[in-house]
């Protein structure tokens, strides 16, 4: 069995951006609402270590590399019929409006905000405060990111299975 670079591509791009789409779910899901339990400091606290932990080159790989497989893929799925097209396009757009960019001018900005801050110098006022500047806006915009990168993800499937059909329709 001979692999295209398209095939490739498109695996590739949908093992990333799945990956990505848990990773997100399994935050909305389970890490913030249980962190969200804690008291202020041990919220803060509890983010500022996954924030730090979090950054590594299997979470970069993971996090950051569908933006170039979603470029690559809707390059090389540019001459497929329209609808395959619009889906692969769409679903880029998705992951890098959604995902990157939510990321880059989104959260990373309240992630440092909440790295810059000497937690255990802070009183307990200051600490609400920081917690009530942090915590609604980043679960709204992590919540967003989730959402655009499993859309992202089903219609990279659809746009596969899509595919399989046409090609086994063929003659």
């Amino acid at each position: 069995m001979e692999f295209s670079v398209n095939t490739i591509t498109t695996i590739s791009t949908i093992l990333l951006t799945g990956l990505s789409a848990g990773l997100c779910f399994t935050w909305t899901n389970a890490i913030t609402p249980g962190i969200g339990r804690l008291d202020d400091l041990g919220y803060l606290q509890s983010f500022q270590e996954m924030n730090r932990a979090i950054i590594n080159p299997i979470f970069l790989i993971v996090f950051f590399g569908p933006f170039f497989s979603h470029i690559i893929n809707v390059y090389l799925n540019r001459n497929q019929p329209s609808a395959i097209f619009w889906m692969v396009f769409t679903a880029g757009i998705l992951y890098i409006a959604g995902v990157i960019v939510i990321t880059i001018f989104g959260n990373i900005p309240l992630n440092e905000l909440l790295e810059n801050a000497e937690l255990e110098m802070l009183s307990p006022d200051s600490l609400k405060q920081l917690r009530n500047n942090f915590e609604n806006k980043w679960n709204l915009l992590h919540l967003i990111r989730t959402i655009t990168a499993v859309l992202s993800f089903v219609l990279l499937i659809i746009t596969l299975l899509q595919n399989q059909i046409n090609s086994n329709t063929t003659i």
